[in-house]
């Protein structure tokens, strides 16, 4: 079920871009009476799901979920439409027309993109408000990863600034590794403020290891005791029987003070019976030091014998952030313009990191991280979430704008270099050229998905999903 909530969020967010963005070149095509021959969601490779023709368009659905396309009549595309581009040039093609006009057009879909990811951001904050997690004012700190612990971090800190920027929610800590060159920073350790430096970036460091970290891992964890708040029915923890309120201190003799460690712990154990779990009875009602500490006896410990099942779990729900009490949060509520400023500044931000991430493709290790349409679906959320889905929509928009707006022929950036040199310099370049161009251009993306397609394969494969 998780899979086809996340497939479904993922499609339908795909469709929505998809027609948006050719709405972009189909609108002012239109226009600059322009005629458009083919309006497609996803491609109509040898057939289509559905099509029908309205005036001069003929309006469809493809069955390959691709992308999607207009054909705007006169013009060099992936159609390689040599036939209609050997007649002689009508009024109503793409090529009779002003350069200036087909700048615009060819613009239109980048542009529609750029602006929907800041009208969905906007929306999302003026709906949803924004309400995050204090990272850097933690109770209990944070857990990391191995690599980041042998950087120089250790279980517990809790990191207030990378590179001199401050750190302040979980998605800071991610977008200013990925987006700066971060070689120190400064965490509160045992009470005190202290500076860590790093002989190698920590961007660098997680893509070193990538492939060592286990399925679904984050680099950094917020560490929330283990104290259980629902149990599954027919679940190990139901049998075993684990309580709400109970919190797991230990698993076959582990010490396990939060849930990511129950989490480490229990996936060694996977698909055994009778697992040692301790717990403490009525954990909510502790003191809030004593929730996160460890009993250094069996004094207050009932020992339950659990099975765990073929991926590591119990089956329980954890106390959320909320449930416990102890955690920070920072809330904003947004009027319409505050939401719309704020959107755009989300925009920015999320291009620009986007956009510095992609030195680390160029890197050694780098084209394995590229992903294909199982990790853009695994970004969803495994439950339907609408605040959560707007926000992924969002960001798939500006991803979607940036990697259209490239030099590369067969994408609207190609095209529209050729359009710039031709304003230039006067002249249009020949129509071999874009021909060999465009198929040039078709290659290179198709091989381009099939390495991104290609190493989700492999993940799934060798089971690093």
């Amino acid at each position: 079920m998780e899979i086809l909530i996340k497939a479904g969020q993922f499609l339908l967010s795909l469709s929505f871009l998809i027609v948006l963005h050719e709405l972009g070149h189909f609108i002012p095509a239109r226009l600059f009476k322009t005629r458009v021959e083919k309006f497609f969601l996803f491609f109509d490779v040898k057939g289509a799901l559905f099509q029908r023709k309205i005036g001069e368009t003929v309006y469809g659905i493809g069955w390959l979920p691709l992308g999607g396309y207009v054909k705007i009549a006169g013009m060099i595309d992936e159609s390689m439409d040599k036939e209609q581009m050997a007649k002689p040039p009508q009024p109503w093609e793409f090529r009779s027309k002003p350069a200036w006009q087909r700048l615009i057009i060819m613009l239109g879909g980048v542009t529609v993109n750029l602006i929907l990811g800041v009208l969905i951001y906007a929306m999302v904050l003026f709906v949803w408000g924004d309400r995050d997690l204090r990272i850097d004012r933690l109770p209990y700190g944070l857990s990391f990863v191995e690599p980041l612990q042998e950087a120089g971090f250790q279980n517990d800190d809790v990191v207030i600034s990378l590179q001199g920027e401050p750190v302040q929610r979980l998605d800071d800590f991610r977008s200013v590794v990925f987006g700066t060159q971060v070689t120190k920073a400064t965490v509160i350790r045992n009470g005190f403020e202290q500076e860590l430096t790093f002989q190698t970036e920590l961007g660098q460091v997680l893509l070193n290891n990538a492939e060592a970290l286990p399925k679904g891992t984050s680099p950094i964890n917020v560490n929330l005791p283990a104290i259980v708040d629902k149990v599954s029915p027919g679940s190990g923890a139901e049998a075993a029987g684990l309580q709400s309120g109970d919190q797991i201190l230990s698993v076959a003799g582990i010490a396990t003070p939060y849930f990511q460690s129950v989490v480490k712990a229990l996936a060694q154990f996977k698909g055994q019976d009778g697992v040692s779990i301790g717990v403490r009875h009525n954990a909510l009602n502790q003191n809030v030091d004593r929730i996160a500490t460890p009993l250094p006896t069996d004094a207050e410990l009932e020992y339950l014998s659990a099975a765990v099942d073929q991926d590591g779990k119990l089956g329980f729900f954890p106390v959320s952030y909320e449930e416990l009490g102890v955690f920070e949060f920072e809330e904003q509520q947004f009027g319409p313009i505050e939401a719309l400023a704020g959107g755009a500044e989300k925009a920015t931000t999320t291009l620009t990191g986007y956009v510095s991430s992609l030195r680390f493709l160029f890197r050694p290790g780098g084209s394995k991280q590229l992903g294909g349409f199982i990790t853009l679906g695994s970004i969803f959320s495994p439950e339907w979430n609408w605040e959560s889905f707007w926000n992924i929509t969002a960001l798939l928009s500006i991803i979607l704008a940036f990697m259209n707006l490239l030099p590369i022929p067969a994408l609207d950036g190609g095209h529209v270099m050729f359009l710039l040199y031709e304003m230039i310099s006067g002249r249009k370049p020949g129509e071999k050229f874009m021909e060999y161009s465009q198929l040039a251009g078709l290659l290179f993306i198709l091989a381009l998905m099939a390495l991104a397609n290609g190493n989700d394969l492999w993940k799934w494969v060798s089971g690093q999903w």
